[in-house]
This record gives structure tokens, sequence and C-alpha cells, in this order.
């Protein structure tokens, strides 16, 4: 008996088993082969191919496929060979994306090289007589042999298969099957009722010798099981790396293209003679490219990025001196020691990709050129999205009826350390001690819903659009991979990134990116007010003197990737802004590297330090003998252990990978082997590992640090020498850490004046010019598009001459004039500088103009003293200044003309409050001040217990803090952010970074 008809979690919102316990399970039961027959879909196809060889399993490849029209037209198609595999991905492809899809005449259509198993009469009866290799499916246990499927099999002459079909790993599993029914249902349990809303508490994977029980009836029915297996040889697919093609009709070969646009891209980027070291990295790596056949994806990527205004190209592509010239990247990687073999080499067996960032407003325009012009050949990678703890509390909290703020009460407080495998039994009593819940209940049934929220967290929920993976495929793309279509319409194949590459279908990554187009309006906003903006031409900005002594100081505010407050305090505590060591730093600041970067703050300063071993002092003596890239950890592996290169190079693969316990464990003891016929003694083995293990989760290699901090590098020019048009292109951009309340209140410190928005004078996006910042449109709360492109298109035409001439050409709704009134944007209509006026006004006109009957709303609500209610800013003093700031931060998010905490002056004086500016004066001593929070982290400490860096600030400065876990536990559950608060702790300095460290915390009320 061979299980053929099993599905795993992949069968959405039904199966419940993860395939590596599927495989482990059957294992354990005594089988010799698994089919994976998930419901419409191979999304688990690679990890299941995996798992069955690493089990030691045949992996019989398949899928069930349903009809959506006719819920009894269903049928499992196994796959026999790479003609049935590709025929089987076109039918699914054809189940998503044809509306008048039909299992009943589509199957035949692709069923060469399929094995079909169903158990539909009418299925049966017309597939046979169009001669589908067809086989009846007796997924239950007859009763007797004149059962009308047993019947119709022998009058028919076809086969009949046992082949149960299972959901679940074991009875009590129905549960969390009920569970996914009902939350796909948007229903409560008791309400599943009809036959086909769940599957019978059986449908579990059960022993040979169960099933030979079950089907004693019907013997041939298990026989046939095996003489089915032996049909079944294809155990997946092999389709070598898969390039995109190159179309272009030219009487030139691929590489013969290549190497002309490479060194017509290498006489602009470094002059007409070119130097022997430029000629001899591109003859290398062109020789490399056309060994490997990439010279097309190379050609295609060249193309894509015409597509752009800004490009970043970045990732272990931005090491090849071909990508640089071609313009695919941005930094000289003979300027920087970038090793191409990173990127690619000989030994390299899988397929590398090159990432390319655009500015975020563009990027959706080049990812549709690129898939209307490699229309049915190309896909976005998909993201397989599932239940995390929030989504999974939510979910099953609606099953159980409890009211949305209830819900919302609990999942936002969810604490940052349930991850997926840490979700347990023990859930409730964990969150139960939570500093986030320590004034929460938990009544009924709160347990039992925790309990189903663990039970599912990790459960794949839906497919998503991958934020920018496109393959490209010579071949129609559904021949590989079966595709769906996105909610936007894009065609979406059913892998994820690391199955896409297992595939070896190579992916180009087109991903947005906020400062690109934060640089791209800069210059436009600079060009407009001063003129042609020709600096960067000129020279590069990472060797301005003025913007290295900014980064040097952390003074990165709206900078890409170094605006952080870690990354600011490490730029404090190192005390250097040159590009090298901004490279160093963007990719050491990673979380589990935070010992290190210790040890290299302390080398950096003191110039001394010895290597862990000899062997490493040359390979890590531009990292003072820290591994800080990527590729550290394989060229540590080859020098400390002897490994390959592709076997270092598989370490570092494996040691980034979520799921790697296993195999990490294997190339440990290989490891620690090897070092020790080094020579290298136990203690500095672990050592140099524990460096290694740090780069799990993410880390960068070093050309795409690199390519980061060029970016970095040009908005901090940008910053340095222009702020006004700088810090207005980062808030018309949407910002990058912080909020725009935070990026205003920067503006201000860098002297810049907020003017306030004016119908006259805002563009839709913000404006720089001089040290003047003008507030655009889109910052008015409640202001639709519509009416922003109105005004505009009304100015040009003509400057509004006053309130009624605005109000009749523009035409705005109530909500609208409301907001525009309280965020100043008519006070130039108004010569009475009085915004009650300008209601009164609009009411006046409103009545005339469109003949109401009854005087509006807004007429009446005139009378009331506070039209809006600050729920942004609390406790305010009831006069009229501050009811009309309130008005202002309502519908702004900020103040032009003030730092909201100064309205609290008085209160902050009488705790002798010690302004943001003024802390370094106060180091090793306690003192109190008083700071509106803007951002925070929360981290882990060595024993786990939680603490939290949070950002603070005044009218004068930042306030970094430090909350340790025991005021962390105390005071979390009342801070809130865009509040102003008391703050008591002690001065602390590190490097000359200065923090808080809190002991204690109030909120500032009137």
């Amino acid at each position: 008996m061979i299980p053929l008809n099993t599905r795993s979690h992949y069968s959405f919102m039904q199966g419940t088993a993860p395939i590596k316990d599927l495989c482990r399970q059957a294992k354990k039961l005594g089988y010799q082969s698994i089919a994976l027959t998930d419901t419409d879909n191979l999304c688990g196809m690679w990890d299941f191919i995996r798992e069955c060889n690493f089990q030691g399993l045949q992996p019989v490849i398949g899928a069930e496929i349903t009809d959506p029209q006719i819920l009894m037209h269903r049928a499992v198609c196994l796959v026999k060979t790479m003609r049935g595999y590709s025929n089987l991905t076109r039918l699914i492809t054809s189940r998503h994306r044809d509306r008048n899809f039909s299992l009943k005449s589509a199957l035949p259509v692709f069923s060469e090289g399929l094995a079909v198993l169903t158990r539909n009469m009418e299925l049966l009866t017309f597939w046979h007589a169009r001669r589908v290799d067809l086989a009846v499916n007796l997924a239950r246990h007859p009763l007797s042999q004149q059962n009308p499927l047993c019947t119709a099999a022998r009058r028919l002459g076809i086969p009949m298969v046992a082949t149960p079909g299972s959901f679940f790993l074991n009875r009590k599993d129905i549960k969390i099957h009920r569970m996914l029914r009902a939350i796909d249902s948007n229903t409560c349990l008791s309400r599943l009722v009809s036959k086909g809303d769940t599957v019978p508490d059986s449908a579990f994977l059960s022993s040979p010798e169960v099933y030979q029980e079950k089907f004693k009836i019907v013997p041939q029915a298990i026989h046939n099981s095996f003489v089915l297996k032996e049909k079944l040889e294809f155990q997946g697919p092999d389709f070598g790396i898969v390039m995109p093609p190159w179309r272009e009709s030219i009487n030139l070969s691929s590489a013969t293209l290549l190497f002309n646009k490479t060194m017509r891209g290498a006489r602009k980027r470094y002059g007409f003679t070119l130097s022997r070291c430029v000629i001899d990295r591109i003859d290398y790596e062109l020789a490399v490219i056309e060994r490997m056949n990439f010279c097309e994806y190379f050609l295609v990527v060249e193309k894509i990025v015409k597509h752009a205004s800004q490009i970043c190209g970045r990732g272990s592509g931005a090491a090849s001196i071909v990508a640089y010239c071609l313009g695919i990247t941005n930094v000289c990687p003979l300027k920087y020691n970038l090793s191409f073999e990173r990127f690619l080499n000989l030994e390299r067996k899988d397929s590398p990709d090159i990432d390319i960032d655009f500015a975020w407003d563009e990027r959706d325009a080049v990812l549709n050129w690129v898939l209307n012009n490699y229309k049915e050949h190309a896909g976005m990678v998909s993201s397989h999205i599932m239940f995390q703890p929030r989504m999974a509390v939510r979910e099953v909290a609606k099953v159980f009826g409890l009211p949305e703020a209830e819900i919302s009460k609990v999942s936002k407080r969810l604490p940052w350390f349930w991850k997926t495998d840490e979700a347990g039994e023990e859930l409730i009593q964990r969150i139960q001690h939570h500093p986030e819940f320590r004034f929460m209940d938990f009544p009924k049934p709160w347990p039992e819903i925790m309990e189903y929220a663990a039970a599912i967290t990790g459960t794949p929920r839906y497919l998503s659009v991958h934020p920018g993976g496109v393959v490209i495929t010579p071949d129609p793309i559904d021949t590989y991979v079966p595709l769906e279509t996105a909610p936007k319409g894009v065609a979406l194949i059913q892998w994820e990134k690391d199955s896409t590459e297992e595939a070896g279908l190579v992916k180009i990554d087109l991903l947005g990116n906020r400062s690109l187009g934060v640089i791209r309006d800069c210059i436009e906003n600079i060009t407009e007010a001063c003129g042609k903006f020709e600096d960067f031409q000129l020279k590069d900005p990472e060797d301005d003197y003025e913007t290295q002594q900014n980064v040097a100081q952390g003074n990165t505010m709206g900078c890409f990737y170094i605006e952080s407050p870690a990354m600011r305090l490490l730029q404090k505590k190192t005390m250097v802004g040159d590009f090298e060591h901004v490279v160093i730093h963007s990719s050491i600041i990673r979380p589990a590297a935070n010992e290190f970067i210790r040890k290299y703050i302390e080398r950096l300063h003191s110039g001394i330090w010895k290597p862990v071993h000899p062997l490493l002092e040359d390979i890590l003596s531009e990292t003072y003998g820290i591994m800080v890239y990527q590729e550290d950890v394989s060229r540590v592996a080859e020098k400390i252990a002897g490994f390959s290169h592709a076997e270092g190079d598989g370490l570092r693969k494996i040691v980034s990978k979520k799921d790697k316990k296993r195999e990490l464990k294997d190339y440990y003891i290989k490891f620690k082997n090897g070092a020790v016929k080094k020579g290298v003694n136990l203690t500095d083995i672990k050592f140099i590992w524990s460096m290694i293990v740090s780069f799990s989760g993410y880390s960068f290699c070093k050309p795409h640090s690199a390519s980061y901090a060029r970016v970095s590098f040009q908005a901090a020019y940008l910053k340095t020498h222009y702020p006004a048009h700088f810090m207005a292109a980062v808030i018309s951009n949407g910002g990058g850490f912080y909020s725009t309340f935070a990026y205003v209140s920067e503006a201000k410190r860098l002297n810049i004046e907020i003017l306030h928005p004016d119908v006259n004078k805002s563009s839709i996006q913000w404006r720089g010019s001089g040290f003047k910042i003008r507030v655009g449109l889109q910052a008015i709360r409640d202001l639709s598009e519509k009416t922003m492109k109105t005004i505009m298109e009304e100015r040009k035409k003509q400057r509004f001459s006053g309130l009624e001439d605005f109000f009749s050409r523009v035409n705005p709704q109530e909500n609208e004039v409301r907001s525009l009134i309280h965020s100043g944007s008519l006070d130039s209509l108004d010569d009475k500088d009085n915004r009650a006026v300008i209601l009164w006004v609009f009411a006046i006109w409103q009545k005339q103009n469109r003949n109401m009957e009854k005087q509006p709303s807004l007429f009446k609500n005139i009378k009331q003293k506070n039209l809006c209610p600050g729920e942004f800013i609390p406790d305010l003093p009831k006069d009229e200044c501050s009811i009309k700031l309130r008005r202002e931060f309502r519908v702004l998010g900020f103040l032009c003309k003030s730092h909201p905490i100064v309205l609290y002056e008085n209160i902050i004086k009488k705790h002798n409050a010690v302004k943001a500016e003024n802390l370094s004066k106060f180091i090793g001593r306690d003192i109190i001040s008083a700071g509106w929070l803007i951002t925070g982290k929360v981290v882990k400490t060595r024993y786990g217990e939680p603490m939290k860096f949070f950002t603070f600030e005044d009218e004068t400065g930042i306030i970094e803090t430090v909350f340790f876990p025991k005021p962390y536990a105390f005071f979390c559950h009342m801070l809130e952010y865009c509040r102003p608060y008391i703050l008591s702790g002690r001065v602390d300095s590190d490097w000359g970074a200065v923090t808080l460290v809190v002991h204690s915390v109030k909120r500032v009320s009137v």
C-alpha cells in the first residue's frame, strides 16, 4: 500500500501537516514511497522532494485538481514523465487563470504523461473514451464488491486503486482542520455542518497495516497501488539553470554584444583610455560569464534598468565590473576591492541573481514593462504567507465571536518574542507574565484561543507577491511552474524564492526604494530652485569632506540605511565617516553581531588587534579581525577548516536559512574536524563558529553593503549641502525610519523654517528653497487627490484672489475645507487673520451656491468651542491659541512654527528638566529630562528578557534612551508614541555616544 493522495498544509486552509512532519511520519509508519497531492498547487513540491531525499523516501509528484464550478468534479493527477510534469503545471495554471475552466474538458488536453485518479462516474466515462490513463480512486473502503465504483471499474476495464485521502497526521488534528475551515469560511465552528465543510476525522495518514485491513474486501485495489507506483518514475524536474532569453534580432552573438556594450560603458565610467587593470578585470569576468552562459542574463537586466530614472544594483552582482560598465550597478569593484567570485565562479552550481532597486513610485511601471514585454514567459515570484502570531490570534478570536475592540486590545500587544518556532502550549502563561499585559486579564475563551493560534502559527494562509522577484524563461513559463493571477492582475508563480532558486529559475529582483525617489525629487527641486545640478558628475559624494563629517557625527536622519538610532549611535561611537567604514557599519549592524560590534569599536580606536588565529590575519585584516560580510563565512571556513569553495558557500547559505538546525549540525562537525587537523584549538574553534552563526537571519555581502553605502552617501551629501530640498524630498516620499513629525523636527534643528501649506503657493509635494520648506498639500488630512489636482490646475490658470473665488473654482468637500482651514492653507486668502471667519464664509457660500434648505452641519458646528478634538495632543490648555494649534496638529500631524512640547513648558520647568542639547554636560549623573516619544525598538537580553531602546526628542535635539528589563517591564504599558513624558535616569556615554538610561517615566499632563 502506497499513500497516493496525501495533502500537506499547502492544501490551503484544509491540510494541517507541515511537509517535514508528513515525510517523517510516513517513514515512521514504514512507507517506502509517498505522493504529495495538494489541492490545485505544487507550492510545496521542492520542500517535499528535499525532505523525501533526507528521509530515504521515493517522492511521487502530483496534485489534486478541482473544478471551481462543479464541486464533485475533481481528480488526482500523478506525474509519470517530464512531459506529464509540464502538462500538470499547465493544467494547474489553466485552473487558476482561465475563467471558463472546466476540468472535464481541460484534463484530456493535458493528460499525456499523467496517471489520473477520480471517483466521479461522469468523469470516468468521459475521460475513458478519450484514452486518458485512468484509475478509479477508492478514497474510502467500499462495503462490498458491488459498490457502484467497483462495478463501473469492472465495466470500463479501469483499475481500482486504494488511495485513502489524508489531510492531517493523527485524529486529534481534526480540531485544527475545523478551525482552518471556519477561518476560511468566515464563520464559527458550530456552523460547520454541511457535508463539504470539513473532512471526517478519519482523514489522517494511517499505517499500511490499517489500510490493508480497511481495503481487504478489494485486495486488487491495494495491489494496483504498487502497480501504479511502478509507472511513476518521475521524481522531480531537472531544468538546470534557466536563463532569461535575449530576443534582439541582430547578427551578433550574445557574447559579442555583451562585450561591445561593456567596452562602451567602460569608457563612460573610466575614460576613453582604459587602464590595464580595468581591461584585465573585464576580460576575466566576460570569460566566466560566457562559459557559464550568463551573457543573455546581463543583457536582459541592462535592458530593464534603462526604464528608470534612479537605480541601485546591489547584492553580490555589485562586485561585477561588467555590471558596473552596463549601468546595472553604481559602485566600482576595483576601487573598493569587491570580489567577483562571490557572484559568479565556475564551481557555483546554483543560480545567482542581481537585485535592482528602483525609485519606489517607478517600480510598478518597470515591472509592468517586463511582464508585458515577456508575456507568457515571465511571472512574479510568490511569497507564501503563513499564519503569524497576530494574524492567528485575530482570526481564531473572530471564529470565537469576540468583538473587534477586544481582539485588537490583545493582538496589537502580542510580544515580539512569539515567533513561529516559539509557539507552544505554555504560550498563554508566557504572555500573562509579559510586561505589555501586566494589567490585562485573560478569561475564557482566551486560553483556548491561544492554544488554537499557537497550533496554526506557521501554516500557509495564501499566496502573495514577492517584493520584486521576477522570473523570465525561454519556453512558456507555465511549462516550468504553475501560475496564478495576483490581485493586481500580474502572473504569479506558485513557488517562493527558495524553491525558485532550487528549481534553477534565475530570478531578477526588481524592488522599490523610497530613498531613490528622495534623491530624484531632491535633485529636481534643486534644479528648479538653483539651476542645473552637476555635483555628482563633478565628484563622488563619498569623497566630500563635509559629508563625511556629518556621517561621522551621526547627523544622518533621513539618509538611507544610516538613519536608524542604532546606526547613528554606531557612527558616533566610531567617529569615522569615510565610505569604507560605512560599508563595514552597514553590515556589522546586524542584531546577532552585537557582541562583536564592541570588539570592532575597541580595535578601531586602538588600532591594536590580534586575529583569533594566525590563519585569519590576512582575510579579515580590513575589518580588524571581525567577520562582517557574508563572504567572510565561506572564506573563514576555507582557511580554517579546509572547506572547498563550494562547501564554504554552502555553509554561508545554510546559516542564513530559517530551517537550518539539521544541516548546520553536519557542517559544524565537518568544520570542527577540519580545524583540528589544521591545529586550531577548541576554544578558538568555538569562538570562530559563534561568529559564523551570528550571520543567521539577515546579513550582507560586501558588494551589497557598498551599493547601499553609495546611496547613503548621495543622501548624506544632499542633506549636508541642500538641507531644505533634501528634507522636503524625504517627507514627500513618505519618509524612512521615522514619522513626518520627526522629520519636521529635524528640519527645524537644521534651522529650516517650515512654512504653512498655502493654496496659492504649495505644490502637492513638499518643496525646499534656501532654508525654508513649504508644506505640500499631500500633508493635509482628508484632502483628496482629486481636490489637490484641481487646486494645482486652477492655480495654473490664475492665482486664487479670495475665499469665494477658491470655493467656486475648486468646489471642495466640507471635510476638506475644515482641513484646509485648520492647516493654515487658506490664511493668505483671509485679510482678517481669523480662521473662524473662513468657516463662516464657507458656510454662507455653501448655502448660497448649493441651494440647501437647511444650514449645513459645518455652519452649526462653528458655535462649538472645539471643532476637532485634539486626539494627537493630550491635555493641552484650553486657551484659544492652544485650540488653534490642536486643530493644526490634528490635520497635519505636526506644528509648523513650534515643537508641541513647548506647550508644556511651564509644567516641564517645574521638574528642572535638562534639554536634549545639554545632556552631554551631565555624563554619569542622574537627571530629569522631558521628551516627545517618536520611535522605539525591542531587543532581547542574553537571558531572554525584553528591553527597549526608545527615541525621544524636544525642541533642541534627540534623546536616545535605554529601558533595561526592570524599568521596561514596569513602564512599557504606559508608553505611547506621539506623547510627551518626564524621564528620570542616568546619562551615559559610550565612546562619545550619549544615551539616557531611564529609571522611571511619567506622562506630562496639565
